[in-house]
């Protein structure tokens, strides 16, 4: 055996204590995936179990199938099969017959089930570093890895048997006996640590007293530094070796978090303890769970670097506002999820407008409000509230989705992203109709309830308040404000889609009065009509004035009163809404209106689109004089439509106005790009902002040589980054970069000086090969000469030879993050799309490889993306794909796909040579069978099969034999069962035999080893003698016998059923789902080895 077949296992034994609600209770069901279970006990006596997962291979017996719709449908069922808010699951126990008469007394039983993980691939990730030393020395480590939707789905069940449900709730005691060198940390308080006699190993107890649902549950186990907070001991901070300089500066204001939400909650913490743990390779960048929070390490940073520091305190923050709802306030179902996602959202963004300033946090909302509409319009509604009557998929609630949306574990992950965005957003359209006053009253009130249920003994009532649901959550918004807002929920949480306003206006000067139109798209795809109040804000010349129109369901025009009249010659400074006066130079303003600009929706109360006409005029004076940061990124959007000399100047006043926000001064940047290549023959004077560029960041005695960097003021900062990026994209007449723009760059690059400076310039040099990177155009082929280095374009010659110096520092200094690295790769990338230089995969393919920092790692893998549709190269996406199943980073795995759908070899609406058969089969059999340990990897594989083949059977893929079977008893031919027809997006059809029932039972043959995995097409006992379907033992029972059999056999030869055999028939029916059981509490012993 290899070193490496002896990393990565883990012993345990889970028991749980469980009080039956029902009599008669002869049957346990609980969720299991990948875990050997070597023997389970029920009150002492040995237990018969079955153990059947159906999400393993989700079709079966299947050649000729190929298309989304039947996969979709079959792969809800199967996760409907082991749902266990259904009362369903992977590993059934049977309840010993002796113990029937004590569940009709519903006295508490003890489960006890033993199990060990060999090599898990997913649920736990173990990273163990290929370099010399002791496992505490090479910072081995090991932790759960769920990421955030991979949690909301719960993985836990891939890690240790429990019920995977948020809303089973129970109390727990947890221990892990670790290498001496390492240390465990969990979920609660730790109670002591207890050394093995010879010392070698020591066991953690965490006790968490709280009731708390297993996918709250997780653990993290490693040669960890550990920081006790200085300013709250209650909190603990655990880093890899040598990372503890960065661990103190990064975590030196979470207690600043702390203090802001408990007091805007007006509510303690409800933990005794925190604990924050980094670590390498993680899912995500933040997963929360009970008392503690998994982070990437590479959120970690000293204090020199700027531009990560923002990143990190939100990360933080989201973490902290999930510890509140999430994690000790739990959901009812899966259809509540919107509920904690949004309030946790909330929160955290009423974090960001304290830490980070009004304007930031406008700028969010806009942020978060434009994603949300441009993905709803290009891929159809996000629905926040599915309800499914019956519990069947057949009422669709998502037709134009080609997933189901009745299990997280089915969803897209973009989805999953957008969902949570729109759900804060509704939050906060709820806050605006009953006032944040109210709102943080309801939270507290929730957190108060929770928190008075949390510390009762177990009774079954109590905990409910633990769990919450829209229901519950609305009613108490309705008791605590005494407002109504079932509109608002009906409007935006009911039903999907956004809305599309499309707005212009006329001044009716006869009657001084504004008429307002307003019309809206209500047909396209992902969006809804909306009947409702809208707010308009004009600004005219006496003031700011803010009118309440109804939005009926036939009205279009408006008719608004103007409170002044236009002005002609008076000089008279110009109230604005925030109560300021200034003088405007008014000579550009139609001498007959007194209007200078209109607003639709300025508060963005609704999640919509605006698209408004009016004069460049007013969006120039809107851009210098609104002084909504959101108003003013809405003007300069809108003046790239305007390439005139007044639209450059009221751009340029904006970037010397060092009281406008950073951000917007950024996007400034780019839009005067775009007008000043709009205007290229007319434009008079130097390029764009090179002038700007030099008067503020240059030496006055020598203008083309750059200042000494001093990063001290951060909009400074920001501005001098992104200003060389923008200015490369200008061009000339030839549509080149201009030469000056070019030499300004590079000597940018060569006098840029660092010694002073207190921060790092890694961000900054990065920008300015991207700003290199912008600068190149196609090259021009002569008599079609073969593009080599010898005979580059002088220009381009000199980028090569910068980006090339570039990447050699980098391997004797690696910037942070690698950023240098990462934007000379793309770099390259854009050489060998415009022809400079060959293209040629090999550089990326290095930098791709496992061992290169991540971030490096996804911009290589992009550059391979592109490559492979550009040069539709069959063996680049070959590696790509095996890349997908063998890399053992599960995130770069997921990014692979993800960039793969954002940049497709191929679509389904175009001819290409990489489309045939063996690409179908090799990702139809991933998509099946190959990813059924990672959730979000296999949600991955269907949106790319999605973007490739679309829903119906691929084009490439021959007709099957016997297309058409005719039916001589009905006198009539019909299609081959097996080729399906497109039936809309996200539609549902009846399948075989496992779909639309629960999962079969899984039976060997008899010269099957125990334990080995069976054959394809031995899967499923397809059906009984008499033509039922057996149906997840809800109508049989177990043949006791049989099972007995078997497990004495395991316990001999100390091996696991992995999939044990059919159970026969048997006469009882009683009820026995574990949805009529309450665990109150878990004990769970993990032996951790990665020796």
């Amino acid at each position: 055996m290899s070193n490496e077949d002896l990393y990565h296992k883990v012993v345990g034994y889970v028991e749980l204590t469980i009080f039956p609600t029902v009599v008669n209770l002869n049957r346990i069901k609980l969720n299991s995936k990948q875990c050997r279970i070597y023997r389970v006990r029920v009150n002492d006596l040995e237990a018969p179990f079955l153990y059947n997962d159906p999400t393993l291979e989700v079709c079966h017996h299947e050649s000729k199938q190929r298309n989304l719709n039947y996969f979709s449908s079959a792969y809800t069922a199967a996760v409907s099969a082991v749902d266990p808010d259904a009362g369903h699951g992977e590993l059934v126990i049977k309840v010993p017959s002796e113990l029937w008469k004590q569940g009709d007394d519903l006295k508490v039983l003890k489960v006890y089930i033993e199990f060990s993980l060999d090599q898990p691939k997913g649920g736990l990730h173990f990273v163990v570093p290929d370099v010399e030393g002791s496992m505490a020395e090479r910072g081995a480590h090991v932790f759960g890895s769920c990421d955030e939707k991979m949690k909301i789905f719960s993985c836990h069940r891939f890690w240790f048997p429990c019920v995977d449900s948020y809303s089973e709730l129970c109390t727990w005691k947890l221990e892990f006996t670790v290498d001496a060198s390492m240390v465990a940390v969990s979920c609660g308080d730790l109670v002591e640590t207890i050394y093995t006699h010879d010392m070698r190993k020591k066991t953690f107890h965490y006790i968490l007293p709280i009731p708390t649902a297993a996918p709250n549950i997780s653990l993290a186990v490693g040669p960890f530094e550990i920081l006790v907070d200085p300013y709250m001991h209650e909190v603990t901070h655990f880093c890899l070796p040598q990372l503890l300089p960065l661990l103190k500066h990064s975590m030196s204001f979470l207690h600043e978090i702390f203090e802001f939400y408990e007091e805007i909650l007006t509510c303690r913490y409800p933990y005794s303890c925190f604990k924050t743990v980094f670590v390498d390779e993680a899912y995500v960048q933040v997963s929360s769970y009970a008392s503690m929070s998994i982070f990437s390490t590479n959120l970690l940073h000293s204090a020199m670097i700027i531009d990560q520091t923002p990143q990190t305190r939100r990360c933080l923050a989201q973490a902290l506002a999930q510890q509140f709802f999430g994690c000790f306030i739990s959901r009812m179902s899966w259809a509540d999820e919107w509920v904690l996602k949004g309030i946790s959202g909330y929160i955290y963004g009423l974090y960001l407008k304290k830490t980070f300033g009004v304007n930031e946090y406008r700028h969010w909302i806009k942020q978060e409000l434009d994603k949300i509409v441009e993905y709803e319009l290009k891929m159809g509604g996000v629905l926040l509230h599915p309800t499914f009557s019956g519990g069947k998929e057949k009422d669709n609630p998502t037709p134009h989705l080609h997933f189901s949306i009745k299990h997280p574990h089915t969803l897209s992950w973009e989805y999953y992203k957008m969902f949570q965005c729109k759900a804060h957003l509704v939050m906060r359209l709820i806050e605006n109709r009953i006032s944040m006053e109210f709102m943080l009253q309801v939270f507290n009130k929730l957190l108060s309830l929770a928190s008075t249920a949390s510390s009762q003994k177990y009774q079954s009532h109590m905990w409910s308040q633990m769990l919450l649901s829209t229901h519950a959550f609305l009613k108490s918004i309705s008791n605590v404000s005494g407002k109504d807002i079932g509109p608002l929920i009906k409007q935006w949480v009911d039903q999907s889609g956004v809305v599309k306003f499309f707005g212009s206006f006329a001044f009716n000067r006869k009657r001084n009065v504004l008429e307002l139109e307003i019309r809206q798209d209500y047909t396209s795809s992902g969006t809804q009509k909306y009947v409702g109040p809208i707010k308009v804000t004009v600004q005219e010349l006496d003031g700011s004035f803010n009118h309440m129109l109804q939005i009926e369901e036939n009205s279009l025009k408006h008719d608004i009163p103007c409170h002044s009249k236009s002005r002609r010659n008076k000089k008279k400074k110009i109230p604005l809404m925030n109560g300021e006066e200034v003088d405007m130079d008014l000579s550009a303003m139609d001498a007959d209106s007194p209007l200078l600009w209109i607003r639709i929706d300025p508060d963005m109360s609704i999640l919509r689109k605006v698209e408004f006409e009016q004069a460049d005029f007013m969006w120039q004076y809107q851009l210098r004089y609104e002084r909504d940061v959101v108003a003013q990124e809405e003007a300069i959007s809108a003046l790239e439509k305007f390439p005139t000399p007044a639209s450059r100047l009221a751009l340029t006043d904006i970037l010397e106005q060092e009281q406008c926000f950073y951000k917007v001064r950024m996007q400034a940047c780019f839009c005067l790009a775009k007008i000043a290549n709009a205007m290229v023959s007319t434009w008079q004077g130097p390029p764009a902002m090179k002038s700007l560029f030099t008067r503020m960041f240059c030496c006055k005695s020598c203008p083309n040589i750059v200042k000494t960097n001093n990063f001290i003021n951060f909009q400074s900062y920001f501005l001098q980054k992104t200003m060389p990026v923008a200015m490369a994209l200008l061009r000339d007449v030839q549509n080149l970069c201009p030469k000056d723009v070019l030499n300004f760059i590079l000597d940018l690059i060569k006098y840029n000086d660092n010694r002073k400076n207190k921060f790092s310039d890694n961000y900054y040099r990065a920008d300015l090969i991207e700003a290199l990177t912008n600068s190149l155009t196609p090259a021009i082929s002569i008599n079609n000469e073969v593009r080599t280095v010898d005979n580059l374009n002088a220009d381009v010659r000199l980028i090569l030879e910068e980006i090339t110096r570039f990447l050699n520092m980098e391997k004797l200094l690696p910037s942070f993050r690698n950023t240098i690295t990462v934007s000379c790769l793309r770099a390259i990338r854009q050489l060998q799309k415009n022809g400079h230089i060959p293209s040629d995969p090999s550089l990326f393919k290095s930098y791709a490889q496992y061992g290169h920092f991540v971030d490096v790692r996804i911009a290589a893998l992009e550059a391979l993306v592109d490559y492979t549709r550009v040069e539709r190269s069959s063996g680049e996406l070959q590696w790509l794909l095996s890349m997908v199943q063998n890399d053992p980073v599960h995130y770069v795995r997921h990014k692979i796909l993800g960039l793969l759908c954002k940049n497709p070899p191929f679509t389904k609406t175009t001819d290409s040579a990489l489309c045939n058969e063996a690409l179908v089969d090799q990702l139809w059999k991933f998509m099946n069978s190959g990813a059924s340990h990672d959730w979000r990897l296999r949600c991955d594989a269907v949106n790319l099969y999605y973007m490739l083949f679309g829903l119906t059977r691929p084009s490439c893929l021959p007709l099957p034999e016997l297309g058409l079977v005719l039916n001589l008893k009905e006198k009539k031919a019909v299609l081959n069962p097996t080729i399906k027809p497109e039936l809309g997006v996200g539609a549902v059809m009846d399948t075989p035999a496992s779909i639309g029932q629960p999962p079969q039972g899984l039976k060997r043959k008899a010269d099957t080893p125990l334990g080995s995995p069976p054959e394809p097409g031995q899967i499923l006992q397809q059906q009984d003698d008499d033509g039922r379907g057996f149906n997840t033992m809800e109508d049989e029972d177990i043949d006791m016998e049989t099972v007995h059999d078997s497990q004495a056999f395991i316990h001999h030869h100390l091996n696991l059923l992995e999939r044990p055999s059919t159970p026969g028939k048997h006469t009882h029916t009683h009820t026995h789902t574990h949805t009529h059981t309450h665990y109150i509490h878990v004990l769970k012993t993990l032996l951790i080895q990665f020796t």
